[in-house]
C-alpha cells in the first residue's frame, strides 16, 4: 500500500518560515497575558464524551471528532447496537454508546472541569491563560481548519464587571501588539449581553421558548442585513407584528447611538435598554454593560472602537451573560471572541462559579500575516559555516569549536556541509535570516 504524502484534509503541514511566525505570534501572546497576571495551565486535548455532548458546544457539538471504545469494551458497545436493530438505540444518538471520549472542540469546557478538579490548589479568582490545538469535523476553508490553534484567557470567581474589562483591554493589547508590527490598525470591540438579547425578543413578542431559533436567524445579520433578518423570521412563521417591533429596535439602535463613541455610548445603552426590554430583564445588566464600556474605553488604544452590537449572539450554548468580539477594519470575520459562562463550572462540580473568558482566533490571525508577508524584526545575529569537505575536512573539529563559542555569545550558528550549488545554499540560509554565511576551505580564516 502506498502512503499518503499530504496531509488529513483540515490539517496543516508547516514549513520552518510558517513555524517562526507562530512561534513569534505566540510569544507576543504569552508576554502581553502574562503582564495581565494570567497564568498558563494545559489540558489534555481528548475529553470524557459526556463532557462535549451537553448541549452548550451548539452547532460544535455536531463536530466532534469522537474516539470509539477499545477492546471489550467496544465489543460490549456493538452487541448493545446490534440488538436495538440496525438502527441502533437511543443511547447512541449522541455517540456515547460506541465512543467514551472525543478530541476536544474549545477549550473552554476543558477549562471548566479543570478548575472544578483543582479549584482547592487555585487562588481566587483565578486568572488562566491556555493555548492548545482543538479540533472539530468543519468543512475546510482559508483561516477555517479542523486543527487548529486557541489562545484564550479567563477568569473564575469574578463576579464582577472587573473581569470582562480586564479580558477586554488584556486582548486589545495583545492583538494591537500583533498587528502594528504590519501597520495594521483599526479594530471593533463589539459587546453585548445574552439576556438583552433574550428580553429584546420577548419584548417583542417572541415566545421565550423560540429565542433560541430567533437567535440563529439574528446572527445572520451582518451577512443578509435587516431585510434579509425579516424574511427570514417571517419565512419561519414567526408573529409579523412581532417581527416588526424586533426589526424597529435596530433600526432605533442606529439613530440614537449614531457616531457616539464608547464614552457617550455607554451613557446611552440604558435608555436603549429600558425601551426594548421592558421589564423582562433582570436589574443591573444595562448599568454593568455601560461601566463595562467605559471604563475598557479608557484602557485601550484610540484606534480600538467599542461598540454596543445588540445583534452580536455567539454560538456557544454556554454564555450566560456579556458576550463580545472582535473585528479587524477590512476583514469579513472576527478574530477574537467570547464571554461570561457562569453555570459551565456546576455542570462539573455542582457548585456554580462565575466565570468569563476571551478567545483569541489564532489561524485567522497567522493567515492575515501571512498573506501580508510578515517579516521577522529579530535583529539577533545568525551565521552559517558551509565546509568544504574536499578540502578542510581536518578543518571540521575547529568549525564546531569556533560555531561552539559564539553559541555561548548569544548567536545563531549553524554548520553545513558546502554543497555542489553553494550559490542556492547561500540564498537558503539568507532567506531564513542567516547575516553571514562564510565557505570553509583548507585556508579560510575563521
Amino acid at each position: 500500500m502506498k502512503f499518503i504524502q499530504t496531509p488529513v484534509k483540515g490539517m496543516q503541514d508547516f514549513l520552518p518560515s510558517d513555524m517562526q511566525l507562530r512561534q513569534h505570534v505566540l510569544s507576543t501572546i504569552r508576554r502581553t497575558y502574562a503582564q495581565f497576571g494570567f497564568n498558563e495551565i494545559e489540558t489534555p486535548m481528548m475529553e470524557h464524551i459526556e463532557n462535549l455532548t451537553g448541549k452548550n458546544g451548539g452547532e460544535n457539538e455536531k463536530l466532534i471528532f469522537k474516539v470509539l471504545k477499545r477492546g471489550a469494551e467496544l465489543q460490549r458497545a456493538l452487541g448493545k447496537i446490534r440488538a436495538g436493530g440496525e438502527t441502533g438505540t437511543d443511547a447512541n444518538e449522541d455517540g456515547t454508546v460506541l465512543a467514551d471520549s472525543a478530541l476536544r472542540y474549545d477549550l473552554t469546557v476543558p477549562l471548566s472541569r479543570y478548575y472544578s478538579c483543582h479549584k482547592n490548589d487555585l487562588p481566587t479568582p483565578f486568572k488562566a491563560l491556555q493555548i492548545g490545538n482543538v479540533f472539530r469535523a468543519d468543512r475546510p476553508q482559508k483561516g477555517r481548519f479542523r486543527q487548529f490553534t486557541q489562545c484564550d484567557i479567563d477568569i473564575i470567581g469574578d463576579s464582577s464587571s472587573m473581569a470582562e474589562i480586564e479580558l477586554i483591554a488584556a486582548t486589545s493589547k495583545a492583538l494591537t501588539r500583533i498587528f502594528s508590527e504590519v501597520n495594521v490598525h483599526g479594530f471593533t470591540v463589539h459587546i453585548n449581553d445574552r439576556r438583552i438579547l433574550k428580553a429584546m425578543a420577548e419584548n417583542a413578542g417572541f415566545p421565550a421558548d423560540s429565542c433560541d431559533e430567533v437567535f440563529i436567524i439574528l446572527d445572520k445579520m451582518d451577512k443578509i442585513g435587516k431585510d434579509g433578518v425579516k424574511e427570514e423570521l417571517l419565512k419561519e412563521g414567526f408573529d409579523a407584528a412581532a417581527t416588526d417591533r424586533y426589526i424597529g429596535y435596530f433600526d432605533e439602535l442606529e439613530k440614537v447611538l449614531g457616531q457616539a463613541d464608547g464614552k457617550e455610548q455607554a451613557a446611552l445603552i440604558q435608555d436603549f435598554i429600558a425601551k426594548t426590554c421592558g421589564d423582562k430583564i433582570e436589574e443591573g445588566v444595562g448599568s454593568s454593560l455601560s461601566s463595562i464600556m467605559e471604563a475598557a474605553g479608557g484602557m485601550i488604544d484610540s484606534d480600538i472602537t467599542l461598540k454596543f452590537d445588540p445583534t452580536l449572539v455567539r454560538g456557544m450554548g454556554y454564555y450566560t451573560g456579556t458576550i463580545f468580539e472582535i473585528t479587524i477594519d477590512n476583514y469579513s470575520f472576527s478574530i477574537a471572541g467570547g464571554g461570561r459562562y457562569d453555570k459551565m463550572v456546576g455542570k462539573f462540580s455542582g457548585q456554580d462559579a462565575p466565570a468569563c473568558g476571551f478567545s483569541i482566533g489564532f489561524e485567522r490571525i497567522y493567515t492575515i500575516l501571512k498573506d501580508l508577508n510578515w517579516k521577522s524584526t529579530d535583529e539577533a545575529e545568525k551565521k552559517a559555516y558551509l565546509v568544504d569537505l574536499k578540502s578542510a575536512a581536518s578543518r571540521v573539529p575547529e568549525v564546531f569549536a569556533k560555531a561552539t563559542a559564539e553559541r555561548g555569545e548569544g548567536l545563531t550558528v549553524t554548520v553545513e556541509p558546502l554543497k555542489k550549488n553553494a550559490k542556492f545554499q547561500i540564498d537558503t540560509l539568507e532567506k531564513a535570516g542567516y547575516t553571514t554565511v562564510t565557505k570553509v576551505y583548507a585556508d579560510t580564516e575563521l
